[in-house]
């Protein structure tokens, strides 16, 4: 099975002297995601994780959404013609009585290659299929979320204090799940973004935690479209990034209801949508 890092030589050249070392360098090999036997899918990851990686691409693509909808995952044996298992292709088996969905290659091309379909069909796609409405979270008699921009702030120093394997490699996304309080959930890393919030995602299902009605989720690079969308299909309702949003990210989150804050650094942050679950008032008087 793969690791999730390699070693490789380097030649180092550090003020005009020149050297040879090894470096430590980030893993990435293809996973196959199959469904019910059938070929669906296939990311560039870091290895590990795997079986929460296809669990999460499952739920954003409106797929899953309980652990009762789940049979089982496993790895393919004689994935290669010789036989061997190269761990590098997993099957997720449909518990019996759940429909399995009609994708076609359109539809198979737009999830792996994350170039997003355009405008209002991206839109009305994630909105009709999303399981959990997010902005109405009040309505279950909870109080909604509401989150201080100094909590906000705090938030990336945190995650890139839990980034171990960047801390080796440098080569790595992370993404993260915080309470409303502040309290750290869990990281995935991963050399995709996409793949590290799936597997974030994936493990909540496989806990019975879906929807993650009450979270934050950061992410270390922009908020694209995708990253949008895999929060709105597991009922996440704010989403930060560290840097900048795409305009169809934005799109969605005000579909959506969606909490979308981008450029997270110091005390400094943009609020893009959602602006209903931050105090903004407090941040204006201090300002």
């Amino acid at each position: 099975m793969g690791r999730v890092t390699e070693r490789r030589r380097v030649i180092r050249i550090r003020d005009g002297a020149v050297s040879t070392r090894p470096d430590t360098l980030v893993a990435e090999e293809p996973l196959e995601i199959r469904l019910n036997g059938k070929p669906l899918a296939i990311t560039m990851r870091t290895p590990g994780d795997d079986f929460a990686l296809a669990a999460g691409f499952l739920v954003s693509e409106g797929v899953l959404g309980t652990t009762a909808e789940l049979q089982n995952i496993v790895y393919c044996a004689g994935a290669t013609q010789d036989g061997s298992n190269t761990y590098n292709v997993v099957d997720v088996k449909l518990a019996p009585g759940v429909a399995v969905p009609d994708i076609t290659l359109e539809r198979n091309v737009y999830t792996t290659s994350s170039c997003g379909l355009c405008g209002k069909a991206s839109l009305d796609a994630v909105r009709t299929t999303a399981r959990w409405p997010i902005d109405d979270a009040g309505d279950s008699g909870a109080p909604p979320v509401r989150l201080e921009p100094e909590l906000l702030a705090s938030l990336p120093d945190r995650l890139r204090a839990a980034q171990r394997v960047f801390d080796r490699t440098g080569g790595l996304h992370a993404a993260a799940l915080f309470t409303e309080d502040g309290e750290l959930l869990d990281i995935r890393e991963d050399v995709g973004r996409h793949n590290a919030v799936d597997k974030l995602v994936g493990r909540a299902l496989q806990n019975g935690g879906l929807p993650l009605s009450r979270t934050i989720l950061l992410v270390s690079g922009r908020a694209s479209f995708e990253l949008a969308q895999k929060a709105v299909m597991a009922g996440i309702p704010v989403l930060a990034a560290v840097s900048a949003p795409s305009s169809l990210a934005v799109d969605l989150a005000a579909e959506t209801g969606l909490t979308l804050v981008g450029f997270l650094r110091g005390s400094s942050m943009n609020v893009y949508a959602g602006e209903h679950r931050i105090a903004l008032r407090a941040a204006a008087a201090q300002g």
